[in-house]
């Protein structure tokens, strides 16, 4: 299978751990086009309705005009017509007037020379009142008269009106003077109308835009909680060892979770595999997918199968598939959706297991003696031939898990002609019997730790008749033969006491198992017992410092907020060290180490206290050798890495230095982790880097930590054949050498005495170090 970099989340942002959207596969450019139309649409209906609202401003603006414009043409020519009547007093004035006109706003006037009002119709309040005082100081028609035409005017205290003047031919002036408010009465009733209408539209291009806003916001939300779902799924099936499979059974076509690329040690390469792809990949002995599906063409729904297949080193690895068909409610199609369990180190275990109680099946049928175990329910578990001789069994007679009656029914117990005492305690007990047929049998029973018990019966009559003979013709040795059983009995209880210590050191052991296992349950439950909770603190402290669901009120409430999420984090980073090291002590961690280049290592670990040393004004330098490299795993050298500069940064006062140099001796690569920090005292370094050991103690403690960060750099470091090693001087600075095992093939030249005096000078010059520091930044063997 070619390896190539994983995919991006762009790359592979129509599918969540295999479910594929079609839609979305249908309308590519709609996608590629989505985050512009997210903000063109509310901009077009803005545009829109900003454009609405002017049109229909400049429509009503126009129909005004109009309607004045009109009454202006009517007012003039009615102007001329009563000028041409010379009319003479009050009563021509009202015969030229009707009383819809008068009623409607509209009035005639009389003027004389001297610009007083001579009659008018209606009637004036004040008679004899100029001109300039019902018109106002600033009209015009005095001056231009009928040249000026009919023109609107908009007195001070009163309504806005039209007026037209002609001259009469003895010097007195004809003025008609006409209202707009009837005039404007209908068009005023039609604005409000378009006025009601474009307003319920821009109503609802608001609530349009709105609702387009909302769903756009949603659809968006939805996309990013896929995401961490993806996420999450894979960071737990990849805790867990675990890979996720989705076979699509129509389009033949499989999906792998990244969890299931890592195990095999596979790169992703495309979104799916085909069907020939992943059945190559299976071992020949394990049978293949073929065989799989015509199971489940005939009706098969569950899948619980262990085979192997091929990782990308060549070896195999053990997995344990549990699957389940499923329809896909979008084509109709089903899918055999499931996980893959690495079963490895079971299965090794099983082999170790097998191997081994086959040996000591094979043990136990060498020996001379009569072998049988019993189980706490008197069951036979395990005998030999001889114990079948003995009692004239047949192999089918002694069948494990039979019970004792059952079995002793089936043979033929010895006749005893005499029985010597028994020795020994409750639990074990040893005696002699002397068959029938002259043979001496010393039987061995001892209860074991379950409850069962185990007997072996020694053929002793080569030893009986010896020592009877010895007693008939040498009875002066009687003495001695005394001190040979006394000897004899001393050596028994000397067996005795050492079964008796091998006894007590198992138990210690299973002891010690016990409680190392009880340690990893304890620290499992809390773990669970804490993150539950503890996310939720972080979540909803979140919730309340970014104001989601309004202001808190004082603004002491925000900063009590972050301050809740900072130490929810920091405690749950405590609970991860604290796992780390549990996961360490217990030898379950396993490395998988390749060869890193070490500067791409040390840039990703920086980033991460980039930010703490620039609160502190730190100046952190990098003195590498070109193209260094080194083999390790890169998760680990990451851990390695960020434990030892966040302690660098944490104990280095502002304005301080730290300097990390690279360099090799022989076949190891030597990392230098170097503060002008406030040092560590010689007494405390001995016990640094033990779990929980800290320099400052819990009464004068002014920084942060768990004391596990140098424990867990430690381990990591001796877990890929290193080591690590500190120098330190209190007020002066530290030294940490990490050292870590170098690429066979690619070891750069060894650092040359001028180039370790160089370095030194460059750290005495960069850092301002006294010459005690200096003398600490020797290179160590």
């Amino acid at each position: 299978m070619p390896e190539a970099a994983s995919a991006s989340f762009s790359a592979r942002a129509g599918t969540i751990l295999g479910v594929h959207w079609p839609a979305r596969a249908r309308n590519a450019r709609l996608i590629r086009a989505e985050a512009a139309l997210r903000y063109a649409i509310p901009a077009l209906l803005s545009t829109f309705l900003a454009c609405l609202v002017g049109i229909a401003a400049l429509h009503i603006r126009s129909q005004r005009d109009e309607i004045v414009a009109a009454a202006a043409s009517e007012i003039e020519a009615f102007t001329r017509a009563v000028a041409a009547t010379r009319p003479g007093d009050q009563g021509d004035l009202r015969s030229l007037t009707s009383e819809a006109a008068a009623r409607n706003g509209r009035r005639l006037l009389l003027i004389s020379a001297e610009e007083r009002i001579l009659a008018a119709h209606p009637p004036l309040d004040q008679a004899g009142t100029s001109l300039a005082r019902l018109l106002g100081e600033s009209e015009p028609l005095t001056t231009f008269g009928e040249r000026l035409g009919a023109t609107e005017l908009a007195p001070i205290d009163g309504e806005p009106l039209i007026a037209a003047m002609h001259r009469l031919p003895d010097g007195r002036r004809i003025a008609v003077v006409q209202s707009l408010e009837p005039l404007l009465r209908g068009w005023h009733t039609r604005t409000r109308d378009q006025i009601v209408l474009i307003g319920a539209s821009a109503l609802v291009i608001v609530g349009v835009g709105l609702a387009y806003g909302l769903q756009s916001r949603r659809a968006e939300g939805a996309d990013r909680v896929c995401e961490q779902i993806r996420q999450r799924l894979d960071i737990a099936l990849g805790r867990g060892g675990c890979g996720l499979w989705d076979w699509d059974i129509p389009r033949g076509r499989i999906y792998w979770s990244n969890s299931m690329y890592a195990l095999l040690g596979y790169q992703r390469e495309h979104e799916y595999l085909s069907f020939g792809e992943v059945n190559a990949l299976v071992h020949p002995d394990d049978g293949d997918l073929y065989s799989l599906a015509r199971g489940l063409a005939a009706n098969q729904t569950v899948v619980d199968h262990a085979f192997r297949m091929r990782g990308a080193d060549g070896a195999y690895v053990w997995l344990r598939t549990r699957a389940e068909v499923v329809p896909d409610a979008t084509d109709g199609g089903h899918h055999l959706v499931g996980i893959a369990i690495d079963v490895s180190e079971q299965h090794h275990l099983a082999e170790s297991s097998a191997t081994a109680d086959m040996r000591l099946r094979d043990a136990i049928e060498a020996i001379s003696e009569a072998f049988v175990l019993w189980d706490t329910t008197n069951r036979l578990v395990l005998c030999n031939s001889k114990f079948r001789h003995l009692h004239a069994l047949n192999p089918e007679d002694a069948q494990p898990g039979r019970r004792y009656a059952e079995v002793m029914g089936r043979g033929v117990l010895p006749q005893v002609r005499r029985e010597l005492p028994e020795t020994g305690a409750a639990t074990a007990r040893t005696f002699e019997a002397e068959l029938a047929d002259g043979r001496w049998l010393q039987i061995s029973e001892r209860r074991t730790k379950d409850g069962g018990y185990v007997s072996v019966g020694t053929d002793i009559t080569s030893l009986k008749r010896h020592q009877e003979q010895l007693v008939a013709s040498e009875r002066e040795l009687i003495e001695t033969v005394k001190d040979l059983k006394r000897s004899r009995r001393t050596l028994e209880v000397q067996t005795q006491q050492l079964a008796d210590l091998a006894e007590r050191y198992l138990d210690q052991k299973a002891a010690a198992e016990s409680a190392s296992q009880a340690k990893s349950d304890f620290l499992a439950n809390m773990s669970h017992e804490l993150r539950t909770p503890l996310n939720a603190v972080i979540g909803f402290a979140d919730v309340m410092a970014n104001e989601v669901f309004g202001p808190l009120g004082s603004p002491r409430y925000a900063e009590y907020c972050r301050d809740i999420g900072e130490s929810g984090h920091y405690l749950l980073s405590v609970i991860d060290d604290i796992l780390n090291m549990s996961r360490i002590e217990a030898h379950r961690v396993r490395l998988n180490p390749r060869e890193i280049d070490a500067e791409a290592a040390l840039g990703g670990a920086l980033k991460l206290v980039a930010e703490a040393a620039r609160a502190k004004s730190l100046e952190i330098s990098i003195d590498l050798m070109p193209g260094l490299r080194l083999l390790a795993d890169e998760r680990a050298l990451h851990q390695v890495l960020v434990n030892l500069l966040q302690n660098a940064v944490k104990f280095t006062p502002p304005e301080g230095r730290v300097l990390v140099r690279g360099r090799t001796a022989g076949g190891f690569t030597h990392l230098f982790v170097e503060d002008t920090g406030i040092g560590i005292p010689k007494s405390v370094l001995p016990r640094l880097g033990q779990p929980f050991v800290q320099v400052e103690t819990n009464m004068t403690r002014s920084h942060k930590g768990s004391g596990l960060g140098l424990a867990i750099a430690r381990s990591m470091a001796e877990l890929h054949g290193g080591s690590l090693r500190l120098r330190s001087e209190v007020n002066v600075g530290t030294i940490v050498l990490v050292r870590l095992p170098a690429p066979a093939q690619k070891r750069p030249p060894a650092i040359a005495a001028g180039g370790r005096q160089q370095a030194v000078t460059a750290l005495r010059r960069a850092s301002g170090a006294t010459p005690r520091l200096a003398r600490m930044a020797q290179p160590v063997a």
